[in-house]
């Protein structure tokens, strides 16, 4: 009897170039956060976004901690934040002492919604992280506009939008900062790791001062300020320099996965990855969208089903605004009713496998699954 291979969400892409690198920085004696791959992924990455700077850092939550603390962004601040993204984009609001402020999604793309955002606009707003959900840019320009003529900074949350594009211009490269995750199921990995990317050599000289303990860069082991030990390992960067040299291939073979699952699902009701005309979007996941008004309780039975297959899928990211340590936080509006896009795309989205290899599994074992429900 033959037994199906099981089919994973995510795992990493890696082939002999990592491995070539990996081994040259391991024998170079260089493994801890000094060491020529660390500069050489900062450069290549920050060409990539079409940038001046990149900062090599231990994950993509710090990232977002750096740039916020580089924003001056602190007690008594708020942050406008999406209501659906992954916990990271609110936690490191919270890691600065500042309040995260919950805004509701464009519907199917469940990026930020500019409208939302002005209107949770406040004496007290200091940034707004817009993040490139599942890799699909947020709608920039507004977003931008309001800021602007405000003094916020803008924060793009780029973890899962290597490569994507908003008009034609890379995302990285918009906002006043913006930061990537490498976790090892993003489209670029280093197993953990993450960058802060902007152009502003100010910004970028405060966040490399504070990810090395705060020490002074012209007086070593002289510290005059607080700081923090979140620096990238030279290994890791090995492992980042050859996978932006294989970008295009990794984006495009993601891109192939897709292109399957939308025609073994045409004509279903389910959507899968929807997109705007004005956005060139990443294939991070493949995003399944069941029809409107799917409750979470049918998506959830689904994924049981879909495991006791062989095919593993997971959950759209829940609501921030309901979990227990931020409902609390002002919303655009008064109550979960003005969160009501986000909401709707929590309940009936899911992420399908999305692993390079996939060839004909979205037609022959996952879409008859999944469709007969």
């Amino acid at each position: 009897m033959t037994v199906d291979r099981f089919l994973p969400v995510a795992e990493p892409d890696l082939g002999p170039l990592e491995e070539q690198y990996l081994l040259d920085a391991f024998r170079s004696g260089w493994i801890s956060s000094i060491g020529s791959y660390v500069e050489r992924f900062e450069q290549s990455f920050a060409e990539l976004c079409g940038a001046r700077y990149a900062v090599a850092v231990s994950n993509g939550t710090v990232a977002l901690d750096l740039a916020l603390l580089a924003a001056g962004v602190g007690p008594g601040d708020e942050v406008i934040v999406p209501a659906l993204t992954f916990v990271a984009t609110a936690a490191a609001v919270r890691h600065v002492g500042a309040e995260p402020v919950f805004v509701d999604s464009e519907p199917e793309i469940g990026t930020m919604d500019p409208v939302a955002v002005a209107r949770a606009l406040g004496p007290r707003t200091k940034a707004i992280i817009p993040v490139h959900l599942y890799g699909h840019p947020a709608d920039m320009d507004p977003i931008l506009l309001l800021a602007r003529g405000r003094g916020i900074t803008v924060i793009e949350d780029a973890a899962e939008a290597h490569g994507a594009k908003y008009k034609g211009t890379t995302v990285g490269s918009l906002g006043d900062m913006s930061m990537f995750s490498f976790y090892g199921n993003k489209i670029l990995t280093t197993g953990e790791g993450g960058m802060v990317v902007t152009n502003d050599s100010t910004l970028a000289a405060r966040i490399r001062f504070l990810k090395d303990h705060a020490m002074d860069p012209t007086r070593r082991y002289w510290h005059p300020e607080v700081g923090y030990n979140y620096r990238m390992t030279n290994l890791q960067a090995a492992i980042g320099c050859a996978q932006i040299e294989r970008i295009v291939e990794l984006t495009a073979r993601r891109q192939e996965v897709v292109d399957r699952y939308r025609v073994a699902f045409a004509g279903s009701g389910v959507t899968i990855n929807p997109f705007r005309s004005w956005a060139t979007p990443v294939p991070w996941l493949v995003c399944a969208l069941l029809p409107d008004g799917t409750a979470h309780e049918t998506r959830d039975d689904l994924i049981v089903t879909l495991k006791s297959h062989g095919i593993d899928s997971r959950p759209y990211f829940g609501l921030l605004s309901v979990m227990p340590p931020y409902r609390e936080c002002r919303r655009a509006g008064r109550d979960n009713a003005e969160l009501h896009h986000a909401a709707a795309l929590s309940s009936r989205g899911l992420n399908l496998p999305s692993v390079t290899w996939l060839r004909d599994e979205p037609a022959v074992r996952i879409a008859p699954v999944l469709l007969d429900r």
